[in-house]
């Protein structure tokens, strides 16, 4: 049995606050650069250069990549052999998630549904426990802004449908929502589960490293289709036309009931933040 104290717990989620709104991951950076010697339309190469010096800046001078630095995401992998001491696990994790977004001069986004009052820290976060063997404690912070957020969907298709049915929804998903979700994306599916799983599978595909290949041929090959079939849309960088609109299509699937193909489509802005730690 081994114990880690809370207050670890906070420190580590204040960093990574900070650090994944200001030091984009080198796996998006790569992409980027790839993007540039694909991208065929003068605007959006441009535009494709000017995202690589957006995150130049943001990391030399420790600021945010964008203005929008997101509502605060945690996924937890807590190994079952770890006692958590000196108090609450979901306590200190907004905790850090106050002091990160206050002393790294982050925006705070999160507010009543209703009202629209803030609250004036950004939390409380979205908090996902996974409970893993060992004595470990993963930490991942992916702070995920308003306007790709907004853009995602999940459905109940018909078993009937099948694959051509996921595919369709996906491309028609990315294709209506346009500049909107500021591309070029990554595009997280989810597909399987049941109705909250599966957008559960979508939001986790967008944690998986751009240019990494699924293990599975299957959905390794549905994510190649999915990728050539989106960027043949022409939206392009910001919307403004081009061959790249995603960077990366992500695949999630889980078994699901003999009635139902559930189906989640979670976009993600160029801005692809991510951090994690392990304690």
């Amino acid at each position: 049995m081994r114990e880690i104290h809370t207050r670890e717990i906070t420190t580590a989620v204040r960093d990574l606050c900070i650090e994944a709104n200001t030091r984009l991951g080198e796996d998006v950076l790569d992409a980027f650069a790839k993007a540039i010697d694909q991208e065929v339309s003068p605007t959006g190469k441009d535009i494709l250069e000017k995202l690589v010096e957006n995150a130049r800046i943001a990391r030399d001078e420790e600021i945010p990549i964008c203005q929008d630095t997101g509502f605060a995401v945690v996924f937890v992998e807590l190994g079952q052999d770890v006692h958590l001491v000196g108090g609450d696990l979901k306590d200190a994790i907004n905790e850090g998630v106050r002091q990160g977004y206050q002393e790294g001069y982050l925006r705070k986004s999160t507010c009543h549904p209703f009202t629209r009052k803030n609250t004036g820290d950004n939390t409380p976060a979205i908090i996902h426990v996974d409970l893993v063997p060992g004595e470990g404690l993963r930490l991942i912070v992916a702070p995920k802004g308003g306007g790709s957020e907004n853009m995602s969907r999940v459905t109940m298709l018909t078993p009937a449908v099948g694959i051509q049915g996921v595919k369709d929804f996906v491309v028609q998903r990315v294709k209506e929502s346009g500049a909107n979700p500021c591309p070029p994306t990554i595009v997280g599916v989810g597909i399987g589960g049941t109705f909250e799983t599966a957008a559960l599978l979508a939001k986790k595909a967008l944690l998986r490293p751009i240019g990494s290949q699924h293990p599975d041929p299957e959905l390794a090959n549905l994510e190649k289709q999915l990728y050539e079939e989106i960027n043949a849309l022409g939206i392009g960088p910001q919307g403004l036309g081009g061959r790249i609109t995603s960077l990366a299509v992500h695949v999630n699937m889980l078994e699901c009931h003999i009635a139902s193909l559930p189906v989640a489509v979670n976009i993600q802005c160029h801005a692809a933040r991510h951090k994690e730690m392990e304690l």
